[in-house]
């Protein structure tokens, strides 16, 4: 228990089904990078069951947010899934991730692919002034089944935008490319397939990746992050290691 710190949810957000959020409170001593994930649990039965959670929060805000699916029967979102403002969660004390700008190598245009839950990390990153100060452009994708799993839509193209602080580098660099596999939508398709296909460049009406101006972070199905890695790495793209910055980055903890 001494690496872990009890806290207490503040609210909850149901955005389907299958799909939900949660705030809580954050000790003070709980200091983490913005994309970087941590342990997150609850007590069952009196056993602590815990599992990987990136931080939806950016690292200076007071309290912290995550994103989560319910797996029907999961062993723990079977039951994370029925949490209220009140209740106890708990957070470990060490955070970790990959997905850290200071991985990536100086370049011209930030991409952030993430599908399902894997929009978490993203979300703390698109609040961080040093992405905006480093880039000239951020884009943000998001693919999902439906459109109504599209979660934090409003907040990134209505409410962020506005914020005091970052709301003009906002407006003049952040895009926001959503689609969806399992329904008509002005968007449609497998990220790989329309980065493939030529059609993401064409909306976007930018260029095709190069190493020389593009990096990228990954986060989300195993597969996205294997079909897109072999996408890069056959366009000469480097991915980055420990001891390496590289062209584009994994958060390898929710992969391999």
């Amino acid at each position: 228990m001494n690496r872990i710190h009890p806290q207490t949810v503040l609210s909850v957000h149901h955005w389907t089904d299958t799909l939900f959020s949660f705030t809580c409170t954050r000790d003070p001593s709980f200091q983490f990078e913005n994309g970087q994930f941590t342990l997150v649990g609850i007590e069952v039965e009196g056993k602590l069951l815990m599992r990987a959670y990136s931080m939806v929060s950016a690292n200076d805000e007071e309290s912290l947010e995550f994103l989560s699916i319910k797996v029907p029967g999961g062993r723990l979102t079977s039951h994370l899934q029925y949490i209220q403002a009140g209740d106890s969660v708990y957070v470990g004390k060490k955070p970790v991730g990959t997905l850290v700008i200071d991985h990536l190598l100086p370049g011209a245009t930030l991409w952030l692919l993430a599908t399902g839950t894997g929009l978490a990390p993203f979300l703390s990153i698109i609040k961080d002034a040093r992405i905006y100060q480093r880039y000239q452009r951020i884009i943000l994708t998001h693919t999902c089944r439906l459109a109504a799993e599209l979660a934090y839509r409003e907040y990134i193209t209505q409410t962020l935008p506005q914020h005091e602080r970052l709301g003009q580098w906002v407006r003049e660099k952040l895009v926001y490319y959503p689609s969806v596999t399992r329904e008509p939508f002005i968007h449609q398709g497998r990220m790989t397939d329309l980065i493939e296909s030529g059609t993401l460049f064409k909306d976007l009406r930018l260029s095709p990746f190069t190493p020389e101006q593009d990096r990228l972070m990954l986060c989300g199905s195993p597969q996205m992050v294997k079909d897109t890695r072999a996408l890069l790495q056959a366009r000469g793209f480097q991915e980055s290691s420990a001891a390496q910055p590289g062209h584009y980055v994994v958060e390898k903890a929710f992969v391999d």
